[in-house]
């Protein structure tokens, strides 16, 4: 993945638990920035294969559909990564989680989860390249931020 954008975070919960919150993308719009999500198909392992996300932040309004790939340890430690199947106003949106189980005080167990959020995004619309980078890496950091409350939480 060319010129993408990467950013990590430290949550105090073990891999399994960031993984199924990651998976649970009906709840998507309680936490994250999107109106309605809904998943289309899963793979034979019943987790998600092509999901739908609308959004609508300011200006910027459009649907879009994401093809995942789960490669994960039963402890939930690995990739989540997904790649554009189809959209309006983005060419492109390529990226990944990965999940890596490490020794954390205060988190349950002692273990927390290492995620590391990357993303490249392209969209139809004639844009710099440092705009590009910037709203990447604002959308990964909130994205991130997010995810680590959501766990953390427990709702």
């Amino acid at each position: 993945m060319a010129d993408r954008t990467e950013s990590s975070i430290l949550i105090a919960a073990p891999p399994h638990e960031v993984l199924a919150v990651i998976a649970e993308f009906n709840d998507y719009p309680q936490w994250a920035d999107f109106k309605a999500v809904e998943v289309l198909s899963e793979n034979d392992g019943g987790w998600a294969q092509e999901v739908e996300f609308s959004i609508e932040a300011g200006l910027i309004k459009d649907t879009y559909v994401l093809d995942y790939d789960w490669a994960f340890t039963e402890s939930g430690e690995g990739t989540v990564s997904w790649d554009l199947v189809r959209a309006g106003a983005l060419k492109a949106m390529n990226g990944s989680y990965e999940l890596t189980a490490v020794d954390l005080d205060g988190a349950p167990e002692g273990v927390g989860t290492e995620v590391i959020y990357r993303l490249q995004v392209d969209v139809r619309i004639p844009m710099l390249g440092a705009m590009k980078r910037k709203a990447e890496k604002m959308i990964v950091d909130t994205a991130l931020k997010s995810l680590s409350e959501r766990v953390v939480s427990g709702d």
